[in-house]
């Protein structure tokens, strides 16, 4: 079965070249141009953007505000007595889910009537 394999390997491979090869012995058409070559550009650590946290605290609860590019994604909510959770936007257009050590309601959003 070994041999076969080999085989059949050796018959794809010549099938492979014997369709490329008229394909790279093609000359360029003369008003072709070639395109100069060109490092592509460096990723830096400047181009990460990070997130401006905002902490507001009162009546002994904190609040810690994630924002990038001014929209606020996430927030981290410490309460006076209890363990912290966090809430955070699926995408631009949804609302708050929670994440803690509570699991979140299901709450059902079936579209009843229409008017």
């Amino acid at each position: 079965m070994k041999k076969n394999l080999n085989a059949l390997q050796v018959l794809l491979l010549a099938g492979l070249l014997s369709c490329t090869l008229p394909v790279a012995a093609a000359e360029a058409p003369a008003d072709v141009e070639t395109l100069e070559e060109f490092a592509p550009p460096a990723i830096t650590n400047e181009d990460i953007t990070k997130p401006e946290i905002t902490v507001i605290e009162r009546k002994g609860e904190k609040v810690e505000e994630y924002r990038v590019n001014g929209q606020l994604y996430m927030m981290k909510v410490t309460p006076k007595h209890g363990k912290p959770y966090y809430m955070h936007k699926e995408d631009q257009d949804s609302g708050w889910t929670m994440m803690g050590p509570n699991e979140p309601l299901a709450i059902p959003k079936w579209t009843l009537f229409r008017f």
